[in-house]
């Protein structure tokens, strides 16, 4: 390869910079950044493209389908997927993920409409759009929950037509988590024999397996197919997820496609090779007793700045079991240098590993300056 040319050095050189000044700040968006994967350097080396479906073999050999089989095995287990009856595949993220499931539902059911909450993810709108499906939006409690009486009065009146329920295991913007046993109940009330229920586990998904008493979230708790983010509790220097479904109605939408010898269950032709093998080599590094301890020190930095939030006067709050610490929305300068997600009235930090003690004194301090005073200069760390 030629050397880079000097100016384009210099740019890579200054982004570097920028990024690492960037990352003392970030604690709006739940992604980890105490990640490490140098083992997987030396792979960038070479065209690997897990191409196809990761359970078969493949033409094109230069692959990582042996490692993707064993990070879906992992979520399998801890998602409580019943034995042999799931299907699962490393995406490119969470709006895959739901993208994916919503695909299997409308398969499945093609006359279905799709339910979500107004506090679902923004991806959820997107989704029923690219697929062409019929949906409603449900109204959302104060708290981020779906409103469950506005979700079954709507369903009775379009009880005609299968439900796709798009439930949220973390909400995005309150770390909500929708009740499954009420979602279930209400479809039993109702006699809804015909449905689908597809979780967006982005965040809590990797979360709620390692908690004591966790909110039912996986397939004991009646979901058709989960999907979790990998970058964000687990941690991956790029986007990545797991989708889990189960494989009865995977196997609804599976063609064989001669050109690369398997067969195409997911919904990228093309996809990322390294992914698997970074999830991989963390779970590797961690085990279920490092993330074990990796969740609960998140749930206790959250209850931390909770405590800093309330001793300055700060009403702050946070779900059951979530990371998410929901407070008053502070001034525009804030938001911006804390890269702090806000909503309407309100705004988040999300405590993922790198959120120490240090930063949540230093944003709880920029925050109350900002409600007292009007959005004062922030203080730097």
């Amino acid at each position: 390869m030629p050397p880079l040319p000097a100016e384009a050095a210099r740019r890579l050189a200054h982004l570097l910079a920028e990024v690492e000044r960037l990352s003392g700040t970030f604690v709006g968006y739940p992604c980890s950044q105490d990640f490490e994967c140098p083992e997987i350097m030396p792979f960038l080396r070479f065209a690997l493209n897990n191409v196809g479906d990761p359970f078969s073999e493949s033409l094109y050999r230069e692959n990582t389908f042996a490692f993707e089989r064993e990070v879906v095995a992992f979520f399998q287990r801890h998602l409580r997927a019943p034995d042999g009856e799931t299907w699962g595949y490393v995406t490119a993220g969470g709006t895959e993920g739901n993208l994916y499931g919503l695909y299997l539902a409308r398969e499945l059911y093609p006359d279905g409409v799709v339910y979500f909450s107004e506090h679902t993810h923004y991806s959820a709108a997107k989704i029923v759009r690219v697929l062409g499906a019929r949906s409603i939006m449900i109204r959302g409690r104060e708290d981020g929950e779906i409103d469950y009486d506005d979700l079954r009065e709507t369903i009775r009146l379009h009880r005609d037509v299968p439900p796709i329920i798009l439930a949220n295991i973390g909400s995005t913007m309150h770390g909500a988590v929708d009740d499954l046993a009420k979602i279930r109940a209400l479809l039993k009330e109702l006699a809804i024999a015909r449905h689908y229920i597809h979780a967006d586990a982005a965040l809590s998904g990797m979360i709620l397996p390692w908690v004591p008493e966790p909110q039912p979230f996986g397939f004991d708790a009646g979901v058709d197919s989960v999907a979790v983010s990998g970058h964000k509790f687990i941690g991956s220097p790029m986007p990545c997820g797991v989708v889990l479904a189960r494989r009865s109605h995977v196997d609804r939408v599976a063609r064989s496609v001669e050109y690369v010898g398997c067969m195409d269950t997911t919904i990228a032709g093309s996809r990322n090779a390294l992914t698997p093998l970074i999830l991989w080599s963390a779970l590797q590094r961690r085990g279920e007793t490092g993330l074990r301890q990796r969740a609960l020190a998140c749930i206790a930095m959250a209850d931390y700045a909770i405590s800093r939030f309330k001793a300055a006067g700060v009403p702050a709050w946070r779900h059951k079991n979530s990371v998410t610490v929901v407070f008053p929305r502070p001034g525009a300068d804030v938001i911006a240098h804390w890269q702090i997600a806000p909503r309407n009235d309100i705004a988040h930090i999300i405590t993922m590993p790198q959120v120490t003690r240090e930063v949540v004194n230093a944003v709880v301090a920029d925050v109350v300056r900002s409600l007292r005073r009007g959005s004062p200069k922030p203080s730097r760390l």
